[in-house]
């Protein structure tokens, strides 16, 4: 009775030690931990915060376009086909403006045409694109908030697209595949009538032909 006993015993642990030797050596599901890669670009809206989407969604910590991210649904802009931006989400539109794929536009500050150092870097970036297809045109847009008169708002967007195309040329791209174009404040991406549209609003953008 005592060695049926003690071998019940050693079997119970025997199976015990199975069972958690067993799961010890479980697969684990293990997660990253949440990284939040939104970044902050006060100085993109006259003082008040922009919170740009994470890095997958077009721009990487630093507020500079990732290269090879846009929505697909817009790859038809790489050929200079019509935008269709007007119809995306606010986000969508304060990273990609009216530009064509993976180009992106720049902004400037109330009644001034000169470029900001913090758009410098987009227009290294797109300067990089445009060599990967040589040949092609691209129209740069310029646009301003509705302030001021329109014949006014037309020459400054003009003088916008002037300085971003002399830019361009600088960092080597030819200027016979350059062309600019003013709207002024006759083609607006945001409608509203606050510092947040205005903003937006005083942009470049690069058209791909």
């Amino acid at each position: 009775m005592k060695k049926r006993l003690s071998k019940t015993l050693a079997l119970s642990a025997l199976i015990g030690s199975l069972v958690f030797w067993g799961a010890g050596c479980a697969k684990k599901n293990v997660f990253p931990p949440t990284q939040n890669h939104g970044s902050h670009e006060s100085d993109m809206s006259g003082g008040k915060d922009i919170n740009y989407p994470p890095a997958e969604s077009g721009y990487s910590e630093d507020n500079l376009p990732v290269e090879g991210t846009l929505d697909d649904t817009n790859a038809a802009n790489q050929y200079g086909m019509a935008s269709a931006a007007d119809q995306q989400s606010d986000e969508y539109k304060r990273i990609h403006g009216r530009s064509s794929n993976n180009l992106f536009p720049i902004y400037f500050d109330f009644d001034q045409a000169g470029i900001r150092p913090a758009m410098t870097e987009i227009l290294v970036r797109n300067a990089e694109n445009l060599r990967t297809i040589p040949g092609v045109m691209v129209v740069i847009e310029g646009n301003s908030d509705e302030r001021g008169t329109n014949e006014y708002n037309l020459a400054l967007a003009e003088r916008r697209a002037m300085n971003t195309k002399q830019y361009l040329i600088n960092l080597g791209i030819a200027a016979d595949r350059l062309r600019t174009l003013s709207y002024g404040e006759e083609r607006p991406l945001f409608l509203g009538q606050d510092e947040d549209a205005y903003s937006m609003n005083r942009r470049v953008d690069f058209v791909v032909k």
